[in-house]
């Protein structure tokens, strides 16, 4: 686990130490075009063993103002468990889309909102048939970013479902923790 961890911060500082366009939080004025007001980022995540986990969750933001952003994202999992002796072996796709609201309160913490739908396998209680059902959520929270250069750098969010659902909902809990990046 810890390789894991080490190995993600290193492939994450390499994306953000690589880009041609590095520099802290962004700022724009009335007079910024369209390409100024982007920035990119998201998530990235590997596990390794007998259960794998990947996901790649990549973002388009636009700046409206110094303070308010917007933007959109795809989700995509990739889960397998392998030799578990209650369930076998299993392997599924969580796949969806995300629309979320993001407010600068200083130069790193922001607030965030974010409505997410997934489409992930679904089987109800007592019954042997597996489905695929959209499961929609509502997170709000806020975060903390931490400039690397010019324009790059990590993001830390802590965010709570409004519409968790035990049992439908791919999350644990209502509360979600995150590590990301933007560009």
């Amino acid at each position: 686990m810890k390789k894991l961890v080490v190995f993600s911060f290193l492939f994450i500082g390499l994306i953000a130490f690589s880009s041609q366009t590095v520099s802290g939080q962004k700022y724009i004025d009335e007079s910024s075009d369209f390409m100024d007001r982007l920035y990119f980022g998201g998530n990235f995540g590997l596990q390794f063993g007998s259960f794998t986990h990947i996901e790649a969750s990549p973002i388009v933001g636009y700046m409206i103002n110094d303070k308010l952003s917007v933007g959109v994202g795809v989700i995509y999992q990739y889960f397998r468990i392998r030799g578990n002796s209650q369930i076998g072996d299993y392997e599924t796709n969580i796949y969806g889309g995300k629309l979320f609201g993001r407010y600068n309160i200083s130069q790193q913490l922001f607030g965030y909102t974010e409505y997410e739908n997934i489409n992930r396998d679904f089987r109800p209680t007592l019954s042997s048939d597996l489905s695929r059902i959209w499961v929609p959520a509502l997170f709000i929270g806020g975060g903390y970013f931490q400039p690397i250069g010019n324009n790059a750098g990590f993001t830390v969010m802590a965010l709570y479902n409004l519409l968790h659902y035990p049992g439908r909902s791919p999350y644990n809990s209502p509360f979600v923790f995150r590590l990301g990046f933007t560009i």
